[in-house]
């Protein structure tokens, strides 16, 4: 059994952003050089997700497909964009305190518990079938790397790994 790993970096926004990695991952398939197997695509940020959905044509002013917008306004009334300190248990002061010293991170950045949870309700990788070397992602599938967190932007890792 043969494995290949890759991995590339994406720059988000202070917003949720989507980014479509799907070309990325179709490289990886052709690098792989593996006819038959399966694909992983990983996010290591906790605030963050990987998915697949279809592409919509549509997009706001901000570029967001449509289909993808509508995602993040369903989101955000199972969990409501952290605004202000006390929102959410999370952060409390202890962590405010060890992000600062340790990490020298700002207070305020820590005000993304609505990333963290919406990463994890809609997970932070997936898997793809590969079969005679094409990724079945159907008619309409793409791969998007999602980052929730609204405090800064940040430059974020994908991870890709292809077992066959």
């Amino acid at each position: 059994m043969a494995c290949y790993h890759t991995s590339f970096q994406i720059t988000s926004d202070r917003r949720p952003t989507f980014d479509d990695v799907t070309e990325p991952a179709l490289e990886a398939v052709k690098k792989a050089g593996l006819t038959d197997g399966i694909m992983t695509v990983y996010s290591q940020h906790t605030t963050c997700s990987v998915l697949i959905q279809e592409q919509s044509d549509d997009v706001n002013y901000w570029g967001t497909q449509f289909i993808l917008q509508d995602l993040v306004n369903g989101l955000a009334k199972l969990f409501p964009t952290c605004e202000t300190e006390g929102q959410y248990l999370h952060p409390g002061p202890k962590h405010i305190q060890i992000a600062g010293d340790e990490r020298q991170e700002k207070a305020f950045w820590s005000l993304n518990t609505d990333a963290h949870l919406r990463s994890v309700l809609l997970g932070r990788s997936v898997s793809v079938p590969i079969i005679d070397g094409n990724l079945q992602l159907g008619e309409f599938g793409r791969i998007y790397f999602a980052d929730f967190d609204q405090v800064r932007a940040r430059e974020r890792t994908v991870r890709i790994t292809i077992v066959g």
